[in-house]
């Protein structure tokens, strides 16, 4: 098996818009020591050239990134693209970003219930990724709770350490609440620091800021996770290549595989 660490491209979408931009970036990402990726954010281009991209540097595709859209009219398409890729999972980025009701959560989940049935019948198991509006309550329940009540057992949860934190939540306590479906979880650290105005919040290289990875990597060992993903959305100007180096040597410092 390919090392358990893998970079999640999202934070390369700006470096990966064409089909030169992400042959470069993958060379990238494999000189850092990565060997494998998320296939998410980046600009188009047809399978089986990023099929020959991946092999050509030794990468495996862990995971992917498809909106629930195309999950929905495409399962077929989208579940030979991974067979290609030998990819395991895919996953949706979440959803209820406007004003939403316990009810309409319900709702969205059991939309994607039907979805992943679909998927789960052609092999491939659909999950789900969180920021932090699921946190938000709705009658003294977080929509997170809702969610993981309301999904059939075959959605598997991507957990997200920033923004469990960012809706102040504890990244190991949901790891141990999801345990047994959370083969994937994506990291990225939470650093206080000045951004020009005043101290805030801000997404930071693993090991760069102040959560606590040694227990997280703790609960995703005992959870079952078979990935650590790194994903840092906002660089803030930093190069996102020297970003995703600085967690791959803290996490190698940890021990990680």
């Amino acid at each position: 098996m390919a090392s358990q660490i893998a970079a999640q491209l999202y934070t390369l979408r700006d470096h990966c818009k064409t089909p030169a931009d992400i042959a470069a970036s993958l060379k990238k990402v494999r000189q850092i020591g990565y060997e494998a990726v998320q296939v998410s954010g980046i600009g188009k281009i047809d399978p089986a050239e990023l099929n020959t991209i991946l092999k050509n540097e030794g990468l495996t595709c862990c995971v992917t990134h498809n909106s629930p859209d195309r999950l929905k009219a495409e399962p077929d398409a989208v579940a030979a693209e991974h067979k290609l890729w030998g990819c395991q999972y895919t996953a949706i980025g979440g959803f209820g970003w406007g004003e939403m009701t316990g009810a309409k959560w319900i709702e969205l989940a059991k939309g994607l219930n039907a979805t992943a049935a679909t998927l789960a019948k052609l092999g491939l198991p659909v999950g789900y990724h969180n920021h932090s509006h699921e946190l938000a309550k709705y009658d003294g329940k977080t929509a997170l709770d809702i969610l993981l009540e309301t999904f059939d057992k075959s959605i598997w949860f991507e957990i997200d350490t920033y923004w469990i934190t960012h809706g102040g939540g504890d990244p190991i306590a949901w790891i141990n609440k999801v345990a047994g479906r959370i083969p994937c979880i994506h990291l990225k650290d939470m650093a206080i620091a000045f951004d020009g105005k005043q101290y805030k919040q801000m997404m930071a290289p693993v090991g760069e800021g102040n959560l606590n990875f040694p227990g997280i990597l703790e609960a995703g060992n005992k959870a079952g996770t078979k990935w650590y993903i790194v994903e840092q959305d906002d660089c803030y100007g930093r190069d996102p290549f020297d970003c995703l180096a600085s967690s791959f040597k803290y996490l190698k410092s940890l021990g990680l595989k």
